[in-house]
């Protein structure tokens, strides 16, 4: 393990310990703009934790976060640019569901270096550099290469756009076609941990028809250092400066979502 990626993820460790010290969560949360797109006092805590943790490790970096305090608001063409969603899955983490993470992206001249996201309730430590591979927990793993029908297909719902028929009805039209070829679905309310989940063989495909870069930069990486595929739901590449659609799977399942769906 090289000694920056080794760094992240023991900083992503304790930004965990402030998730799980949280009290009184419920009275310490306020509305963003949109459809019901919660923050609470946790989330701007580990955020503003992290920033300054990492900026002593790479002082040159740019931070891109989800709450108040970014540097700028795209990633850095040149140079280290972390874009960092302190906790996703907030709505899971205010309600208590406890399946919550923080996520940490290192872009370097624009493209995913390294990737760490950590659920804390479960110590799930999830990780990749690029061109190097994948791991859970310092173990090397890997996306799966069966069928849809020999798998689980998670999604997200786009909540925060519900009110956009493009959205709404998007979604479950492509549920509609695809559930009757997969074992059954999934919706857990962290889109990070939902790509990872792709990335480790839990589940064979997860799609979600617009997400933040903060929520898909670290796991899409890892993704893909898995051997799995990773790009917007028409096939195109990904685009980190700004929201987009995700599609991500193993090679067989991402192959088949595209005869399905055409």
């Amino acid at each position: 393990m090289t000694e920056l990626r080794a760094f992240i993820i023991e900083t992503a460790k304790e930004a965990g310990k402030i998730m799980l010290e949280a009290v009184d969560i419920k009275k310490k949360q306020q509305e963003k703009s949109g459809d019901y797109n919660p923050v609470t006092a946790y989330d701007v805590a580990v955020q503003n934790f992290l920033f300054s943790a990492l900026k002593k490790r790479l002082p040159e970096a740019k931070f891109i976060g989800e709450e108040v305090g970014t540097d700028t608001p795209t990633p850095l063409a040149h140079g280290y640019s972390f874009i960092i969603d302190p906790i996703d899955g907030t709505t899971n983490f205010i309600q208590n569901y406890r399946h919550s993470c923080t996520s940490i992206a290192l872009l370097k001249d624009g493209a995913p270096y390294i990737g760490v996201v950590y659920n804390p309730y479960n110590g799930d430590m999830f990780s990749a550099e690029a061109g190097q591979g994948a791991w859970l927990n310092g173990e090397p793993i890997h996306a799966s290469d069966r069928p849809l029908e020999e798998n689980l297909v998670g999604f997200g719902t786009s909540p925060y756009y519900r009110h956009i028929p493009h959205y709404f009805d998007g979604t479950f039209e492509v549920l509609q076609k695809l559930y009757p070829h997969c074992q059954d679905l999934r919706r857990s309310g962290s889109a990070a941990l939902d790509l990872c989940y792709v990335a480790c063989g839990r589940t064979g495909l997860f799609f979600e028809l617009i997400l933040s870069p903060y929520d898909f930069a670290a796991a899409c990486l890892i993704v893909q250092e898995a051997g799995g595929v990773a790009t917007q739901m028409d096939g195109s590449p990904l685009d980190f400066s700004c929201g987009v659609s995700v599609l991500a799977a193993g090679p067989a399942a991402y192959r088949e979502y595209f005869d399905i769906t055409r």
